[in-house]
């Protein structure tokens, strides 16, 4: 990530300045004419897995609204934005006074961003209401991703959309809805986004400036699953070497393992190096599951419960790890150790 632009990936376009989309036009139209009809909900949950533009169809789509305040005189189509329009110019900057968009903050000591959206963040958002808008605009607030919220800052955003100002709109992202307050996913409407397919990917990537013609375009399609942002970490962040370095740890054995294992976790404790911890979190997740999944197919019950139960734990130990700021060498050594043990 950026130190310019924290939570952007190095080789992404910021969503509030990306002028592209790919893969979602259904779900565009469906927000278009759903707005043009004069009876759009006043929060839209958009789900989806990380990476795959849920924060760039909400900006895409906040830009529409404030484009054309008047609902039965709005396209039915959300077009391309225009950078260099007022609205586009003011989005990018964060200067708009008619969208907020709330996401984990910077911790401003360490330069970090923060583990989770907090109360405090959610209260600009009363604030914001708050104000008087000189235009009588539409109000907007991006919640990206709603995950993030800590308790009090979720059951802070469920009073709002309870009773939502007039004129408002709120575009609720999520990477996980089952991870949501059933409350706040009860008042808002859900679309469902899938992860791109390899045209779109293709498209994205190009966008981005990547050549997806070369050697390995194809195995970084496939190990990305549909995810932009997933592509980016084994293009910028070597995830395609901690990947492979993984896979060499569960398979081998003997003493040379243990040296394999201490260099992996050197590489994903090494500063600055968050982006690549959460990939390898990612990815040993997934394939604890992946084990699950072939466990419970080959109708071994007892070691796919196992395997689901390592998930938990290993989901529990990394918020603890990440928390209280606990040694990442050591919390990557443990969960591997664990792993190797139930493989």
């Amino acid at each position: 990530m950026t130190a310019e632009r924290p939570g952007v990936l190095d080789g992404a376009i910021a969503p509030a300045e990306n002028s592209r989309l790919f893969g979602h036009g259904e779900a565009e139209v469906f927000l278009a004419q759903s707005y043009k009809s004069g009876k759009g909900h006043h929060a839209v949950l958009i789900e989806g897995p990380e990476g795959i533009g849920k924060a760039t169809l909400a900006f895409r789509f906040a830009k529409h609204v404030l484009c054309h305040p008047e609902p039965t005189e709005a396209p039915d189509r959300l077009g391309d934005p225009d950078p260099g329009s007022i609205v586009s110019r003011q989005l990018a900057s964060g200067a708009s006074h008619n969208l907020l968009h709330l996401t984990r903050p910077v911790d401003e000591k360490s330069g970090r961003v923060k583990g989770a959206i907090t109360v405090d963040e959610v209260r600009r958002a009363g604030k914001f209401f708050g104000q008087t808008s000189g235009t009588g605009n539409w109000r907007i607030v991006i919640i990206d991703p709603a995950d993030d919220l800590n308790r009090n800052a979720a059951n802070a955003i469920l009073k709002i959309l309870e009773e939502p100002p007039r004129r408002s709109l709120f575009l609720v992202l999520t990477h996980a809805p089952g991870k949501l307050l059933p409350t706040i996913r009860s008042r808002c409407l859900p679309l469902r986004l899938k992860p791109l397919d390899a045209g779109a990917m293709r498209q994205a990537l190009a966008h981005l400036g990547f050549d997806m013609g070369g050697g390995n375009a194809d195995q970084i399609l496939a190990a990305a699953g549909g995810s932009v942002a997933e592509a980016l970490k084994l293009i910028n962040y070597g995830g395609l070497e901690i990947a492979a370095a993984f896979d060499d740890v569960i398979a081998g054995q003997g003493p040379a393992v243990r040296k394999q294992m201490h260099k992996l976790a050197d590489i994903l404790s090494a500063k600055d190096s968050e982006t690549i911890f959460d990939f390898f979190a990612s990815l040993l997740q997934s394939r604890v599951m992946q084990l699950a999944r072939e466990a419970a197919l080959a109708g071994d019950i007892g070691r796919a419960e196992r395997f689901a139960h390592l998930s938990s734990s290993f989901a529990e130990r990394l918020a603890i790890s990440e928390g209280y700021n606990l040694d990442r060498k050591q919390t990557v050594l443990s969960l591997l150790d664990d792993l190797k043990d139930r493989v």
